[in-house]
């Protein structure tokens, strides 16, 4: 008779029959099998048996239910972990929220009192027969500084540590009181949705000096380990160019104190970069919450003066700083506030928008530091998976590498060895070299490629202002279509630098790009906001004197920057590509202020939305600045020739983009979002009664009912049907390419009508799909059209669209000649 035991036993299985008791030895050795191999195969399961006596009188079949019910165990205790932790989350996300709401309440309060403040004001103003007006506006603008008061210091000496302790704890006072109380009237930014697993809560001040950003979340990193990542800020902060402790001043309450002289980057060529003087204080509060706070030192605030410098304009910090509060069952809560004044006046006046910006400053800054805090924790736990064989921290160099690279060109500052170079007589391009050594410092190839003539780094860069242009889709269209403005010889010519014996300048050759480029996606980070690639550029050489050509050339797709093969970690990297920035945003979107590189291709895409910066174009003034620079390496004896090269490539490039930015203005092309353009062409016309005569013809019924005799009816009916269809070529040796799509089609593949033609049908359709398709497509070129079960495809976004049944047919021109396919996508919708 069977034994029966406590149902939550580990040593007992049960089939339909009996209950199987086990001993400890028996599940020991059962154990053991199972870490090698949890789903061992009958033969495995009976050469256990044998090689363990003390299984033998257990029967095959309940071994097998063994490792079955250890397998149901497993994954049992694997989402009870996942749900505890979601739990954890959602505990800690639910506090977070229940003190925004105490603070939103007090933000009511404080703004219903103002409101009584200002109606009493406008009615003694009203009943005096005296002009009260102007009084009446100082005491309302001295209440409205209320929000942000400059804080009136008393006299001190602040260049001793009882001095500096004093202004510290001033500086924590005044950041606490921002990072969660009502000393700044935070707006929150749309689109940052508060849940376990969202970036947190972003919010953006509103008239307060200077600009600031604010945000929380949660993370699953201790506080020590947050404070410590934080307080690197350049390996987050992509445009910190240094940032150097000069002092460090323990104080009695077990904190520090450090003095810090911090640069950073220009984001164009139109204004210098801006540097801090600051005193950061890092101290611990009575709840066990720890707090990292900074502040600029001033004459006003009192303290040592900073260093001084030619280059930078000295901007200043207002109190900001991290709070990181323990969480309980682990991790932490962050509240990160940024408030800086950067001295928007000693700009253009058409790049003040970026220095007066909160949003700017929030997705430069603030997100910035939570994304990335986010990132590591979520490599920490193992819950981000990275092929190749690389390791994210390696992966983040290149990233952080490339962008630094790209950033020190675009500044080209002296101290770096850069040096301006006589123009042309047109001061379109601006050209500057570096010589220095330094500059091929711990590089491999730094010996070798100047040892004979000497040489340097050359960089060729520019700025221009875009009128009308989406800059996401402007940045996606220079990733995508790199041929659209490359020179093949130019790039030749970069990647031959990386030889030991680079060779002769190209000169400029007809015929566009010889070869084609195939885009390797290499990392991503956890909010899809940046991409790390790999361009191969495939192609033959030119000529046999250019045979060392005909090898395959790499970029590393951050910015563009040649590459060997090997993707070596201390490679040298010269990266050269384009930033656009956004101007004027008249939206509270957080797409709308993103800076764009294709160093951070920041197109996110949450939930149904379209890519950042294209969901609404016509929600805000579309005017961006450009700028460009590439880089390039010479010899001294050639670097005329390579400086004229550079001078020409840049505005031929600039050209290009002109061009480009000329196709995909929404005034001139179909845009992604609202009624697309109908396409007018006799071209279009005749197509469109191709493809419903082929359809009538081959079905036997009509693709719609035509309800005009007007010329473009049917072309009308054709481009707002419901239904996705397209178009793509039949071409014998070569995959089929979009060629025409109506307004449904375009939507579906999230592109344009000059960006289809770059789309292969097998790159949209699933493995099932392109089975099916590979199945039917005799049927569909001897019967004239085949219908497609439903099925899953991609947009060119990436993203899944599901349709419910597809029809495809020959369209057949005027001769009854194999003109293209057509493809009718019934009911789609993205998954």
């Amino acid at each position: 008779m069977a034994l029966s035991m406590h149902k939550n036993s580990p040593y007992k299985d049960m089939d339909s029959s009996k209950y199987v008791r086990y001993t400890p030895e028996q599940v020991e050795a059962l154990e053991r099998v199972y870490s090698e191999c949890p789903k061992p195969s009958s033969l495995r399961r009976q050469q256990l048996i044998r090689e363990c006596p003390i299984l033998a009188n257990i029967e095959p079949k309940q071994i097998k239910v063994w490792f079955q019910n250890r397998r149901c165990r497993e994954k049992q205790r694997k989402e009870a972990s996942r749900l505890q932790t979601v739990n954890r989350k959602l505990s800690a996300m639910n506090k977070l929220l229940m003190e925004e709401n105490d603070r939103l309440q007090k933000q009511v309060s404080q703004l219903v009192y103002e409101n009584g403040y200002m109606r009493h004001q406008l009615q003694s103003a009203s009943g005096t027969t005296t002009d009260n007006s102007c009084e009446s506006v100082v005491m309302n603008g001295q209440h409205q500084q209320q929000q942000n008061p400059t804080p009136q210091h008393p006299q001190r000496d602040a260049n001793n540590p009882a001095g500096l302790l004093a202004i510290a704890e001033e500086a924590l006072a005044e950041f606490l009181s921002k990072a969660t109380g009502t000393a700044v009237d935070w707006v929150q930014m749309i689109g940052m949705k508060p849940g376990p697993d969202s970036i947190g809560i972003v919010a953006v001040s509103r008239n307060c000096s200077g600009v600031a950003a604010r945000a929380c979340g949660l993370v699953s990193l201790e506080p020590t380990k947050v404070a410590e990542i934080l307080k690197d800020r350049p390996s987050w902060f992509r445009d910190c160019r240094c940032l150097d402790v000069l002092s460090v001043l323990p104080t009695g309450n077990g904190g520090t104190i450090e003095l810090i002289y911090m640069q950073t980057y220009a984001p164009t060529t139109l204004a210098a970069a801006r540097d801090f003087w600051t005193m950061r204080y890092t101290t611990s509060l009575e709840d066990g919450s720890l707090v990292v706070c900074e502040r600029s030192l001033t004459s006003s605030t009192g303290g040592p003066a900073g260093p001084p410098t030619a280059s930078f304009v000295r901007a200043e910090m207002l109190p900001s700083g991290f709070l990181i509060r323990p969480c309980e069952g682990g991790g932490s809560i962050i509240h990160i506030v940024d408030h800086v004044d950067l001295d928007v006046w000693s700009v253009p006046e058409v790049l003040r928008p970026l220095y007066e910006s909160s949003k700017i400053l929030a997705q430069k800054m603030t997100i910035a530091a939570l994304r990335h805090i986010r990132q590591i924790a979520q490599e920490t736990s193992g819950e981000i998976q990275y092929g190749g064989g690389r390791q994210p921290a390696v992966l983040r160099t290149f990233s952080q590498r490339l962008s630094r690279g790209f950033n020190d060109a675009v500044n080209g500052f002296v101290d770096d060895g850069w040096s301006l170079l006589g123009s042309d007589g047109v001061e379109d391009v601006t050209i500057m070299i570096n010589s220095s050594p330094n500059k091929f410092v711990n590089s491999q190839y730094g010996t070798s490629m100047f040892s004979t003539f000497g040489g340097g780094v050359l960089c060729a860069k520019a700025s221009m202002l875009l009128q009308d242009v989406p800059p996401a889709l402007l940045v996606r269209f220079l990733r995508e279509h790199r041929s659209e403005w490359a020179d093949y010889g130019v790039d030749a010519y970069s990647a031959a630098c990386l030889k030991a014996s680079p060779y002769a300048v190209p000169c400029a050759r007809p015929g566009g790009f010889p070869g084609s480029q195939v885009i390797l996606p290499l990392a991503h980070t956890v909010e899809h906001e940046e991409f790390l690639e790999v361009v191969r550029l495939e192609g033959h050489a030119f000529s046999p004197e250019d045979v060392a050509l005909a090898r395959d050339m790499y970029l590393l797709q951050l910015v563009f920057a040649p590459i060997d093969e090997s993707f070596a970690d201390d490679a040298p990297l010269l990266p050269s590509g384009f930033r656009v920035i956004p101007l004027d945003p008249k939206t509270d979107g957080p797409a709308a202020t993103r800076t764009l590189d294709l160093a951070s291709t920041l197109e996110v895409r949450a939930g149904g939305a379209r890519p950042a910066g294209e969901a609404d174009l016509n929600s805000y003034n579309l005017r961006s600045v450009l700028t460009i620079a590439f880089q390039f390496t010479f010899e001294n004896n050639l670097r005329d020739n390579v400086a004229a090269m550079a001078r020409q490539y840049v505005r031929s490039v600039v050209g290009s983009v002109q061009r480009v930015a000329m196709a995909i203005s929404p005034s001139r092309l179909s845009t992604h979002t609202g009624p697309k353009p109908l396409p007018g062409s006799p071209e279009a016309l005749t197509l469109a009664r191709w493809i419903c005569r082929g359809y009538r013809v081959h079905t036997g019924s009509e693709l719609f009912r035509v309800d005009s005799q007007a010329g473009d009816a049917i072309l009308k009916q054709l481009w707002h049907h419901s239904d996705a269809i397209l178009c793509c070529s039949v071409k014998t040796n070569a995959s089929p390419v979009f060629t025409f799509a109506n307004q449904a089609g375009l939507d579906m593949l999230e592109t344009t009508l000059v960006a289809l033609q770059d789309i292969m049908l097998d790159k949209i359709l699933d493995e099932a799909g392109r089975k099916i398709l590979c199945s039917e497509f005799s049927k569909i070129m001897q019967q004239g059209f085949a219908y497609l079960p439903a099925g899953l495809c991609v947009s060119s976004m990436g993203r899944p669209v599901s349709y419910e049944q597809a029809i495809a047919w020959k369209v057949l021109n005027d001769d009854d000649s194999n003109h293209c396919l057509a493809f009718m996508f019934i009911n789609w919708s993205f998954v």
